[in-house]
């Protein structure tokens, strides 16, 4: 028996078989950075930045009033090494003077992946791999920002990905998985957050349920805008929705992170109990995840601007904890060559993927000698906790 199809017949197949594609690469749209494999090897920094000076004084302090963490998303040592000798061997993450390493790994996975890393530090709980805010029995847990906000402390976000992504939201939402997007924006009218700045217009506009949620948040009372300009009155709370999905990798979005840092700390430095803020400098990962030296070390080095505006805060503070760690490495990257008066790297990769090291952790302020030895990622949402004062 021979089957015959007409070409007709083939056309609406092939049509169909298209527009599936095309539904498909809709929904990773926010995963699609992790695709496009660029195996270059070296990067020379044309802008060397500088670095603030006198921080190597350990505080005799315990309890800081202010936390701000800053997470460079896919940061191994081999990252920050890089971008230290690209750099003339400064940077602001070296002048922290007290170190310890992180364990990454998830409740069921040995690599993890950013939901889990991110919620790990967020709730204190190792969870599955892909889970956002919830526990490893899908089961919602209070994160640092949120147990912040129920004793009165100002919080914020700031992120160079959507700030719907995984290691953002870990902070404030609460679903199955990280890439319920629709339902991670909802979560954030759950919160009184003061600040968040952060890609991802488009999860709170265009949504299946026809809701705008910018309109909700004027309704609450937040000024909403696009650019940090937009925003007028730095003592009322705010978000700053910078693009569609994602923001521009470095230098095209300039000098957003550091600028968006700072202005989250003047606004939440007004609260009178403290504040807690989370950094995330996302796009290190995605550099990584492309094996491009040149994408992973500007972003690194962006990262490290945004490190120093915290510093700078708390060296004048005098009671605020800075904490600098990753949610895991990514890439595998191995130095195999560099020129700190170049600022010159060459590197090779194992992966294209997460890996299982150990990540570092760094910190300044009362409370930063918590922070040395080696300890599971849980352990530094219960460090903050702690030294916050929270039962």
């Amino acid at each position: 028996m021979t089957c015959k199809i007409n070409r007709s017949t083939m056309l609406r197949y092939f049509t169909v078989l298209l527009f599936f594609l095309f539904s498909v690469s809709l929904l990773y749209t926010q995963e699609e950075y992790k695709e496009i494999i660029n195996n270059d090897s070296s990067f020379t920094n044309e802008k060397p930045h500088r670095v603030v000076k006198t921080l190597n004084k350990k505080t005799k302090k315990n309890k800081p009033k202010n936390i701000i963490l800053l997470i460079g998303d896919g940061m191994g040592l081999s990252q920050v090494y890089a971008a230290m000798t690209v750099n003339g061997g400064q940077l602001n993450i070296a002048q922290m003077p007290y170190t310890g390493f992180s364990i990454t790994t998830c409740y069921d996975k040995y690599i993890t992946d950013s939901g889990a890393g991110g919620t790990a530090i967020a709730i204190g709980k190792k969870t599955y791999y892909g889970a956002l805010g919830v526990d490893a029995e899908a089961m919602p847990s209070e994160s640092i920002l949120e147990i912040a906000e129920k004793h009165s402390l100002k919080t914020g976000l700031v992120s160079t990905s959507a700030i719907t992504h995984a290691t953002p939201a870990s902070f404030i939402a609460h679903q199955k998985s990280r890439n319920m997007y629709e339902e991670i924006a909802n979560d954030f009218l759950n919160t009184d957050i003061d600040v968040f700045i952060g890609g991802g217009k488009k999860h709170f506009i265009q949504r299946k349920d026809g809701r705008n949620l910018l309109t909700e948040l004027k309704t609450k009372g937040y000024q909403v805008g696009e650019k940090l300009t937009d925003i007028e009155d730095l003592k009322r709370p705010y978000a700053v929705l910078t693009d569609s999905v994602h923001t521009p990798k470095y230098p095209h979005r300039g000098e957003l992170l550091p600028d968006a840092t700072d202005m989250a700390v003047k606004t939440l430095s007004t609260g009178k109990k403290g504040f807690f803020l989370m950094v995330e400098g996302s796009q290190i990962d995605w550099g990584c995840h492309q094996n491009n030296t040149d994408y992973l070390l500007l972003e690194t080095l962006d990262f490290d601007k945004a490190v120093g505006k915290a510093l700078e805060f708390a060296v004048k503070d005098k009671n605020t904890l800075v904490i600098v760690t990753a949610d895991h490495e990514t890439g595998g990257m191995a130095i195999v060559g560099g020129n700190f008066e170049k600022h010159t790297i060459q590197a090779k990769y194992a992966s294209t993927k997460h890996t299982a090291v150990m990540v570092p952790v760094f910190a300044y302020g009362p409370g930063a000698d918590c922070f040395t030895g080696i300890y599971q990622n849980t352990d530094i949402f219960k460090k903050m906790k702690l030294l916050f004062g929270f039962k």
